[in-house]
């Protein structure tokens, strides 16, 4: 079975996606092409091969949290908050929101995971303080993806209201501690074939799969680690030294990726390193030394904050979230916090020539709303349409599609004399309204783009529902009849 990463790597992507075709060449697991050009991850379950969308992945992950907070409040639980790397788009966003109905929750809100954690790291900064306002950037290296956030934390005493506001995101959904394993896998088959000459290696998706588990021992704080798989290919026994120095080399590009990412968040934000208070590390690839002290290094030796767990500072900035959604807060320590995020991509529309025209450019705070005016480009059109994208290409080829819709009944008159105002609102719950006017006769036309909604149809989440309520049952009728044995 694959990992959560490896999920979220491909969940609202397409198997023909260029970064999922990438993948598929390094996964020690074999990806396949579903209905839609959906990729489908194909597993062993009791001898028989399945194929699983990362969807359904992930709604086994959720299903199982789910269990688990279940067991721990004896309760049942039916609502929650997911959250998602900040360069997440409106798709794997979507996607997200489909894995938590395929799990049976209602998903609340879908919420930037470095917002999460500084939730969890400023809460008790807001509640009940009188401090000065503080600076925050939070450093978010998971297995999977890379996620950097400035923000003001402001206690609000004078308004009896903590804020926390984002000033800029940025990220790569493509650069995580998997990254860094890959890296140590392709090393090892090369060790393997340096030795032993047996190409046919790179095809044994057993012994990658051997390869990589090792591997994860070298992200620890050791010197020095040996790797020892017994019959890892052909009956060859495997031994190998890897020193830290040389997993450091092997991913220096990398940490050097992580790096600019940090010095392009504070450039987007227009504040200056030395200006920052507090530097946050969540996500278990910080605890990779080289990492922290590339950071350190970054920000002039200023001591790193380690008063959060990297491991549970966003899972404990989520429960906070929902807690107020809930209506559930506590009046004297939640009820009176604030979140104001930001749009993680650029947003606008298709213009002549397949260009992208931005209305609301990423890192805008939201609620917002934005208005530019546009013409037609031939003599005498009636009607045009307004393509509505999200992402940083200049092309909107490059981006991703969010909805589109016709405005008709324009005079006819020459090439660039109407005038179309076109309209991008997004309020609080991230939900985008779209509008074009015709400024001659008032005619309009718009479209509402819902992050909280999912792309699956109701038929598709109740088909995998179904499934895996099915596996399920299963699962526990061979547990029930194994009851009473000893394991061999």
């Amino acid at each position: 079975m694959t990992k959560e990463d490896d999920a979220k790597r491909l969940i609202g992507r397409r198997f023909s996606d260029v970064s999922v075709q990438g993948d598929i060449k390094l996964w020690p697991f074999k990806v396949t092409s579903g209905k839609d050009d959906r990729p489908m991850i194909v597993v062993q379950y009791r001898g028989e091969e399945k194929e699983f969308s990362a969807e359904e992945i992930s709604a086994m992950v959720l299903f199982k949290m789910k269990e688990t907070a279940e067991a721990y409040l004896d309760k049942t639980v039916e609502k929650a908050v997911i959250t998602v790397p900040v360069y997440f788009n409106d798709s794997q966003r979507q996607a997200t929101m489909d894995a938590g109905a395929v799990a049976g929750l209602d998903v609340l809100r879908i919420i930037n995971e470095p917002t999460a954690a500084a939730v969890a790291y400023g809460l008790d900064k807001v509640v009940g303080s009188s401090d000065n306002k503080k600076k925050v950037l939070i450093f978010d290296l998971g297995g999977g993806t890379l996620d950097v956030s400035v923000l003001n934390i402001d206690p609000g005493v004078d308004i009896d209201m903590g804020i926390f506001e984002v000033k800029a995101t940025a990220g790569d959904t493509h650069l995580g501690g998997e990254d860094f394993n890959g890296r140590m896998v392709k090393h090892l088959v090369r060790e393997f074939l340096r030795k032993y000459k047996r190409p046919e290696i790179r095809g044994d998706q057993r012994a990658l799969r051997r390869l990589r588990t090792g591997a994860k021992r070298m992200l620890s704080s050791t010197a020095q680690t040996t790797i020892e798989i017994d019959s890892l290919h052909g009956g060859v026994d495997f031994h190998a030294t890897i020193t830290r120095a040389r997993f450091e080399e092997l991913n220096m590009d990398l940490f050097l990726e992580c790096m600019d990412t940090v010095k392009q968040c504070l450039r987007d934000a227009g504040m200056d390193k030395g200006t920052v208070d507090d530097v946050v590390l969540v996500g278990g690839s910080t605890r990779i030394p080289k990492v922290r002290s590339l950071i350190q290094d970054l920000f002039d030796g200023k001591a790193l904050c380690r008063s959060i767990n990297p491991d549970e500072a966003v899972a404990h900035g989520a429960a906070v979230k929902a807690d107020l959604l809930n209506g559930d807060a506590n009046e004297k320590d939640l009820r009176d916090v604030v979140l104001l995020d930001v749009t993680p991509l650029s947003l606008g529309i298709e213009v002549f020539g397949g260009g992208m025209s931005v209305l609301i450019p990423r890192n805008t705070t939201i609620p917002v709303s934005r208005q530019k005016m546009y013409t037609t480009h031939y003599d005498n059109e009636t009607a045009v349409l307004i393509n509505v994208n999200e992402g940083e290409g200049r092309r909107t080829k490059d981006n991703n599609p969010l909805g589109k819709f016709v405005l008709t009944g324009i005079p006819p008159a020459p090439r660039g004399v109407p005038q179309i105002n076109v309209t991008f609102s997004i309020d609080a719950n991230g939900i985008m309204n779209v509008s074009a006017e015709d400024k001659t006769t008032g005619r309009s036309n718009s479209i509402t783009i819902k992050s909280d909604k999912g792309r699956l149809s109701k038929e598709e989440i109740e088909r995998m529902v179904k499934k895996a309520e099915k596996y399920k049952a299963e699962d526990e009728e061979e547990m029930k009849k194994a009851e009473g044995y000893v394991a061999p």
